[in-house]
């Protein structure tokens, strides 16, 4: 019996599956939990001296970071589409940003689109109503010409201020122009030339008389007035979309508040 002790201790000690490397996850060696009992004691110790110097707005705020972050892990459908469609709409912005800079691919025909855009900017507009209105004559075009000046008055302050409280910037880091400060028109949403032109081919459509063709031109040129923005990196597509639909409900809005003849004569006499 004793011989045979000593060859069986042999015998373990020979035993490959005996070695560390081969024990089993629920059999830890003794050092390692020495080592997790050691790290253990070290964090308690650690955290009850952290604990009275931990303030209850930043407990408040570690309890939080669980629930935000299974918010951003699980987002909702809507979040899904949301942030899909934008990411569709600003990558096929870029993509039409063809005009942005001197380097893209159409960027000698930068100053043809930029000249195209000035035609449906407001400064122009209020100038031309205004030079009109002094010229005018007639009861009748006197009425109009007072009407469309309040129409672009209102198209400047909704624009600006809808772009104040979206803040949404363009596809392109492309600074405004001039007259584009001066008409407060600095942020990407909604599209002010966009919603100016849409107003004024309503308008004009609707208050004086016009040929065929000249309808379809006035149209055409809303048009590419409103997709030129995108072309030169100030808009994405949804800006300009969401321009022409803000650009006809102002028009509704003028229609509502229609000026009289005698409300007219009665501005211009005090102007």
């Amino acid at each position: 019996m004793p011989a045979s002790q000593p060859r069986s201790r042999a015998r373990d000690r020979n035993n490959v599956l005996n070695r560390a490397e081969f024990l089993s996850l629920n059999q830890p060696l003794k050092g390692s939990q020495e080592s997790r009992s050691c790290s253990r004691k070290q964090s308690s110790q650690a955290g009850a001296a952290g604990a009275p110097s931990s303030s209850p707005k930043e407990r408040r705020q570690s309890q939080q970071l669980p629930e935000e972050d299974c918010m951003q892990l699980n987002p909702s459908f809507k979040g899904i589409a949301f942030n899909s469609l934008l990411a569709i709409d600003i990558c096929m912005s870029k993509r039409l940003g063809v005009c942005a800079n001197r380097a893209s691919s159409w960027g000698g025909a930068r100053s043809m689109i930029n000249l195209l855009g000035i035609t449906g900017h407001g400064i122009p507009w209020i100038a031309g109503t205004l030079i009109c209105l002094v010229k005018s004559s007639t009861l009748a075009g006197q009425e109009v010409l007072m009407n469309l000046l309040l129409a672009l008055l209102l198209d400047i302050m909704i624009v600006a201020g809808l772009q104040k409280l979206a803040k949404r910037k363009g596809p392109y880091d492309i600074n405004p122009g001039l007259l584009d400060y001066l008409t407060m028109d600095t942020y990407a949403f909604p599209a002010g030339h966009a919603s100016r032109v849409a107003m004024l081919s309503k308008f004009f459509l609707n208050h004086l008389v016009l040929a065929i063709p000249l309808r379809i031109l006035l149209v055409l040129w809303a048009l590419c007035v409103g997709f030129s923005r995108v072309m030169i990196g100030r808009h994405h597509i949804t800006d300009v979309l969401s321009g022409f639909v803000f650009g006809y409900l102002q028009f509704r809005l003028v229609e509502l508040i229609w000026m009289s003849s005698n409300t007219c004569q009665m501005l211009i006499s005090i102007w």
